[in-house]
């Protein structure tokens, strides 16, 4: 770049030489023209004509690299912007499959919590007829220990009944002169 600015600078104070010497030329008397060293001139425009195109190709050159730049410049913004679009595109994932997750764990522990009353139930329900049908066993078994109970207690009667009837001895069945011997019906009371 710094050529260019030269090549530039050298082409303009070139120019501004000869135009310089052109307005500082002798004039020619009754006429407009002016009296040059016409080899000198010549000279002179042959290397600004010269350097001109020099110039102008290396100024193309820097706005080619200044467009070069510029593009490279657009395509790094773009690629950046890119990787910033991919970068937010993967958090929103992270975060929708981060807010999927949390739902499907709402979801589960719910369905845990309503399937764990279901077993709570189930099991409540089990025992409650578990126990209702130990309570109807256990009435039966009262009823029939009730029962037995009554016809002992008839049996016992009936046997006291008969037991006051005298005997041969004179004694009352299982009371008499041997203490070691009593009645089956007396011993059934003393239990």
């Amino acid at each position: 770049m710094d050529r260019v600015s030269d090549t530039s600078v050298d082409v303009a104070t070139d120019l501004g030489a000869v135009i310089d010497e052109i307005r500082a030329a002798k004039p020619v008397p009754f006429s407009t023209s002016a009296m040059v060293n016409r080899k000198d001139l010549i000279e002179r425009l042959e290397a600004v004509r010269l350097n001109l195109p020099k110039a102008i190709r290396q100024a193309q050159g820097v706005v080619a690299d200044r467009q070069d730049t510029i593009a490279q410049t657009r395509e790094e913004a773009e690629s950046i912007l890119r990787a910033a679009r991919a970068e937010r595109a993967q958090l929103v994932a992270r975060t929708e499959i981060v807010t999927a997750a949390s739902r499907e764990a709402d979801r589960i522990i719910e369905d845990a919590k309503v399937r764990a009353r279901e077993i709570r139930m189930e099991a409540e329900d089990y025992v409650d007829a578990k126990l209702a049908n130990f309570e109807i066993v256990l009435q039966k078994t009262l009823t029939a220990v009730g029962r037995g109970r009554e016809s002992l207690r008839g049996r016992l009667e009936a046997g006291t009944i008969a037991a006051l009837d005298p005997n041969e001895s004179g004694e009352l069945p299982g009371v008499g002169s041997d203490p070691n011997r009593t009645s089956p019906n007396l011993r059934a009371r003393r239990r």
